[in-house]
């Protein structure tokens, strides 16, 4: 076994608040509460340090693809973000043919039972053709509670999320199916009325998907799904922080109404995070990804991001002016709760998995530890 570690001089973000000059022990994979004499000091002095983040929306990245790769393929896209600071991370499919779902979750329930990733977000294709972004229209269909309860089936106990328009026949159903077999059931790419939206929240749906984007915007006299999923105390907002799917005002607005507690980033990463521009592919479709933002090569729709967390992070803070400690509450301990891993991850604290970031007084990454174990080092920066 690996000495023990003291990470000691730090801003360490808890869940009480920060401490400065604090100090945390890593013992094996797990923090622990006291240290031997012959415990390891690292001098993380003048630096923060945070939870490792969690990703609950997640196409790829690496020039890697989650929701068409190679176990290969997907392995790299978790390493790339890895090193951006994500140590635990949801995969997300996108529409595609039930068929090709089915035995893709197959393949991604493996790696989730390796402990790679947290489990399986089925986006698509139980969703609006009026707000399917970039979803292959022709393969989206109505959600029939059968064909998603093929899909948990196909995951083999690692289906974690499933993003539907529940204004569609059979959405109701689909939500309280979910539900009832511990999946997230969250409201995304939907044409809902404001009404509409509420049914969905009371038959379970709890999560907003890439709240403001792939719905209806916000009207005085039709409020539509924003207004209902932000004043419901029952749902997680996701929000994507990369500048381009949002206004700061809207996020700022998403914060004030939900509160930190209810705000989960995402990345809504593709295969370019952290890889750079060029030409992917996006379940069928293709992308354009140029100066960092993706968009469908016909049609010109956002084609989810090339963000990870630690730009996200960087920006709330210094861009969007949020206090440290609600960020770590979007990007850590919010989505750890939603998957229902709090007790092992989300925070610093004894008996937790050792995951965690450290971050220059700027707000860069310097280093990242998953389970005790240094993936990047940030005495080596």
């Amino acid at each position: 076994m690996a000495p023990t570690k003291v990470l000691a001089g730090a801003r360490v973000v808890l869940p009480t608040g920060t401490v400065d000059d604090g100090r945390v022990i890593v013992e094996g994979a797990r923090i622990a509460t006291t240290a031997p004499d012959t415990a390891e000091t690292v001098d993380v002095s003048g630096h923060w340090l945070v939870p490792g983040f969690v990703d609950l929306h997640n196409h790829g990245g690496g020039g890697a693809s989650f929701a068409g790769g190679t176990a290969e393929d997907v392995l790299r896209g978790v390493r790339t973000h890895r090193a951006h600071g994500t140590t635990t991370l949801v995969a997300s499919a996108v529409t595609g043919d039930l068929g090709f779902l089915a035995r893709h979750a197959g393949m991604l329930a493996e790696l989730a039972q390796q402990g790679d990733i947290a489990g399986i977000h089925f986006e698509g294709p139980f969703i609006s053709p009026c707000r399917k972004g970039a979803h292959d229209e022709q393969l989206l269909r109505d959600p029939d509670p059968a064909e998603v309860r093929k899909l948990i089936d196909a995951a083999h106990g690692q289906a974690r999320m499933m993003t539907l328009a529940t204004e569609l026949p059979g959405g109701l159903d689909s939500v309280r199916l979910l539900a009832e077999h511990g999946v997230i059931a969250a409201v995304g790419h939907t044409d809902a009325t404001y009404e509409q939206t509420l049914q969905a929240v009371d038959a379970g749906a709890s999560v907003a998907t890439h709240l403001f984007n792939a719905m209806p915007p916000l009207g005085h006299r039709a409020p539509g799904p924003i207004t209902a999923l932000l004043e419901d105390e029952r749902v997680t907002v996701e929000l994507i922080n990369d500048g381009t799917h949002l206004h700061p005002a809207a996020l700022q607005l998403a914060f004030h109404h939900a509160g930190r507690d209810r705000v989960a980033f995402i990345t809504d990463a593709m295969d370019a995070a952290g890889f750079g521009d060029g030409r992917y592919m996006l379940g069928t479709l293709e992308v354009e990804v140029a100066d960092g933002v993706a968009r469908l090569v016909e049609g010109g729709s956002i084609a989810g991001s090339t963000l990870t967390l630690d730009r996200a992070f960087k920006r709330a803070v210094t861009v969007d002016g949020l206090p440290v400690e609600d960020v770590v509450a979007a990007i850590s301990a919010n989505p750890a709760r939603l998957l229902g891993l709090d007790d092992r991850i989300g925070s610093l604290e004894p008996g937790k998995d050792a995951d965690l970031v450290v971050l220059d007084s700027g707000f860069d990454l310097v280093g990242v530890m998953r389970r005790g174990e240094w993936v990047i080092d940030p005495r080596l920066g």
